[in-house]
């Protein structure tokens, strides 16, 4: 029982250069890889490191993650003990820069009061790799480290080993040390902590930017990359919807794409991700491009490196072509017609 973990999942965080797709949701419920959400990969990791006490701390326009996060008993956390909590901030207007922000913490004290764990694993929502974090703490353990930094290439991946106990006295004590987030506490070198570094080797992607989101998301179209990120033994849970098989008609041409269930495939979809429940008309071109869950392209539109957000509408006879350096986004529900083409 002491070796146990407390997962904790930081959701406060806003980034500027995602605000296209994060109007209406927070980052960590950005859709991604086809049926996913950016949050299901460090949710789904914890459970497969058999975490069983995750709590959410989100802050911005978090409505839809607690829609599609629901019980939790997607990722087996409907429990009777511990399980999923969300801990919104009663203070939204201050800001937290950083990860980890003990005020946010403190504001929620009770739940690390009456946790079990002796652990606990701080991470951000928008990180996408599959990792045991079973190894990160034995090696927190063999180590005899106080706060243990999980690293990809040399760079923080913003996640966090470190004792339940510990976090406490950071919580408490934050106005003595000035540490207001466990990002402040690693990054200070004048303290007497033992802060270690854990290496992770596999495919990380960090979504901070539109560019980013667009690049890794056309990264899974490598087979070697899927692989790496999905794997049986570890699998990436999420929301479960029931929809039926996707519809090729004998005009559809696919190549190299992700094509979710649900959808329509009436035109040429080539170097794309698809999510549920989306149309294609005849006549159409999507190349290297991501369309999300139930938005319509109509006939005879022309699509290239463009981001349609959900539930969005492209008008027969649209042309969009951008640039893998910057795709164009279509808002959330929103209506392109001819008019307003690129």
């Amino acid at each position: 029982m002491n070796k146990m973990m407390l997962g904790v999942i930081d959701a406060t965080t806003y980034m500027e250069p995602l605000h296209e797709l994060t109007l209406q949701r927070s980052i960590a419920a950005i859709p991604f890889a086809g049926r996913y959400r950016l949050i299901d990969f460090v949710l789904s990791n914890m459970v497969n490191s058999g975490i069983e006490s995750v709590a959410i701390f989100p802050k911005y326009q978090y409505r839809s993650l607690m829609d599609h996060l629901g019980s939790g008993k997607n990722w087996d956390l409907d429990r009777k003990r511990d399980g999923l909590f969300f801990f919104p901030s009663p203070d939204l207007n201050i800001p937290s820069p950083h990860l980890g922000a003990f005020q946010h913490f403190e504001q929620h004290v009770d739940y690390f009061l009456r946790s079990k764990q002796k652990y606990a694993l701080i991470c951000n929502s928008y990180t996408v790799c599959n990792i045991d974090y079973r190894h990160v703490l034995q090696r927190h353990i063999d180590n005899q480290c106080d706060i243990t930094e999980v690293c990809y290439q040399g760079r923080s991946l913003e996640m966090f080993i470190l004792e339940t106990s510990l976090l406490l006295d950071l919580i408490a004590n934050r106005i003595h040390t000035g540490y207001n987030s466990i990002m402040d506490v690693v990054c200070d070198h004048l303290h007497q902590l033992k802060v270690c570094q854990y290496e992770h080797h596999g495919y990380v992607a960090v979504i901070d930017s539109i560019e980013s989101y667009f690049r890794h998301s056309l990264e899974l179209l490598n087979p070697t990359v899927w692989q790496q990120l999905f794997i049986k033994s570890r699998p990436i849970y999420t929301k479960v919807k029931d929809e039926p098989p996707t519809k090729y008609t004998s005009d559809a041409v696919v190549k190299n794409s992700i094509i979710a269930n649900g959808c329509v495939i009436e035109g040429h979809v080539e170097n794309s991700v698809i999510f549920r429940a989306v149309k294609i008309g005849k006549g159409s071109v999507v190349k290297n491009s991501i369309i999300m869950q139930k938005s319509q392209i109509g006939e005879q539109c022309e699509l290239e490196a463009v981001i349609v957000d959900k539930d969005a509408k492209i008008e027969d006879h649209v042309k969009i072509c951008a640039t893998e350096q910057q795709p164009f986004v279509v808002r959330k529900g929103t209506v392109q017609g001819a008019l307003m083409s690129q």
